[in-house]
């Protein structure tokens, strides 16, 4: 298991270091366009071939990486972030405060999720610009994704309000917020932790049907569900390389399951 977790974690490493460095492995911009050779097949120039307007698709590829390996770990942020105070707040404050939180945190895990996602990026112009698409993106995943760990975290600090050392604290006088803050969610941090990197795979997991169904990343800027997009009019098996998006995925989704043993997020 050492030995995965290590391999997870050198493939991880290489794969950041590639898409923070594209330039290096790449002919050019990925929206710089070769309008001689659209289409073109693998070669020693551009290693993944073109696509149909002549762009780079390794050049594409690793700008897509740096897309998802960015953001979903920010929006992942936002939502522990979430959590972590509403779910810290629920469980400490009880009563009314803990009974509406409860109550939202059940209304938003009953909605249909994914569905939810797309049909508030549905409603949203299509016409934005790159940059304003990543940011809706990402920022949506992150708002609409704190219930499932604020549930988490309430149940653990419900447990820890139990414990001697809450009591200490309480009978040498220490404030509400305080307590709250310096004493339960330092030690729900590891909970926390964990929901994290189990948002950030199911993140870009999401970025990516949403990037296939055309609500995603706007063009130029290149996602890995955008990629993914051009085998609906291809049979990949006679185009191999054009599976590069779906293999590196595929080994990303897998390393990040890996990089982390369960046991490092025991409270």
């Amino acid at each position: 298991m050492k030995a995965a977790r290590a391999g997870a974690i050198v493939l991880l490493a290489l794969v950041g270091l590639a898409a923070l460095t594209p330039r290096r492995w790449a002919s050019g911009s990925y929206e710089e366009q070769f309008r001689a050779l659209p289409d073109a097949p693998p070669s020693a120039q551009f290693p993944l071939g073109t696509d149909a307007v002549g762009r780079d698709r390794l050049s594409r590829l690793l700008y897509g990486t740096r897309v998802s390996l960015l953001l979903a770990p920010a929006a992942a942020l936002l939502s522990c972030l979430a959590a972590g105070a509403l779910g810290g707040l629920a469980g400490y404050a009880g009563g009314w405060i803990d009974s509406t939180i409860v109550a939202a945190a059940d209304f938003f895990l009953s909605l249909p999720w994914l569905l939810l996602l797309l049909i508030v990026r549905a409603c949203l112009p299509l016409n934005v610009s790159p940059a304003a698409s990543v940011m809706i993106t990402f920022s949506l995943l992150g708002v609409l994704g704190w219930a499932a760990p604020a549930r988490i975290v309430r149940a653990a600090v419900r447990k820890l309000m139990d414990s001697d050392f809450v009591f200490m604290a309480r009978a040498r006088g220490s404030n509400p917020w305080r307590l709250l803050w310096r004493q339960l969610l330092p030690n729900v941090a590891p909970v926390l932790l964990a929901q994290f990197w189990i948002a950030v795979p199911a993140y870009i997991l999401t970025e990516t049907t949403l990037g296939m169904l055309g609500l995603g990343v706007a063009e130029p800027l290149p996602s890995w569900g955008g990629l993914l997009r051009e085998l609906e009019a291809v049979a990949p098996f006679t185009q191999p390389h054009l599976l590069a998006p779906a293999i590196l995925l595929a080994a990303v989704i897998g390393s990040l399951q890996l990089a982390l043993p369960k046991e490092d997020f025991s409270i």
